[in-house]
C-alpha cells in the first residue's frame, strides 16, 4: 500500500498534535515567543523534555525556533496553515498562564 508524502507528513503532523502538553505548549506560545526555560517552570518537566517536545513541534513546522546568546526561543510559525486552522480552538489555559506570568515576574 502507497502513501503519498504530503499524507506521511500530515500523520506525523496529527501524531505531534495528539499529545496534551504539545497542545499547551502550543496554546501557551499564542502572541509570545518562550525560550525553553520558561516551559520547563511552567510545566515542571525537565529541560530534555521541553526540548524533545520543541523538537518535534519544530520538525513537523509548528513552532519557529530563535537563537539568542545561551537561549532558544520558540514561536507559533503562522505560516503553517493548520496553526491558523487550529489557533482560534486553542483554549486559555488559565493555570499555564498563571504559572507563566509568576515565572517571568522572577525573572524581572
Amino acid at each position: 500500500m502507497s502513501t503519498t508524502p504530503r499524507i506521511e507528513a500530515m500523520a506525523e503532523e496529527f501524531k505531534v498534535l495528539g499529545d496534551k502538553t504539545r497542545l499547551r505548549i502550543l496554546s501557551l506560545l499564542q502572541g509570545r515567543e518562550l525560550c525553553v526555560c520558561d516551559l520547563t517552570e511552567v510545566f515542571e518537566i525537565s529541560q530534555p523534555g521541553v526540548s524533545q517536545h520543541m523538537r518535534r513541534l519544530r520538525q513537523t513546522g509548528f513552532v519557529n525556533e530563535r537563537r539568542g546568546g545561551q537561549w532558544t526561543y520558540y514561536s507559533l510559525n503562522m505560516g503553517n496553515p493548520l496553526i491558523g486552522l487550529l489557533l482560534p480552538m486553542f483554549p486559555k489555559v488559565q493555570e499555564d498562564e498563571e504559572r507563566l506570568t509568576r515565572v517571568q515576574g522572577c525573572k524581572t
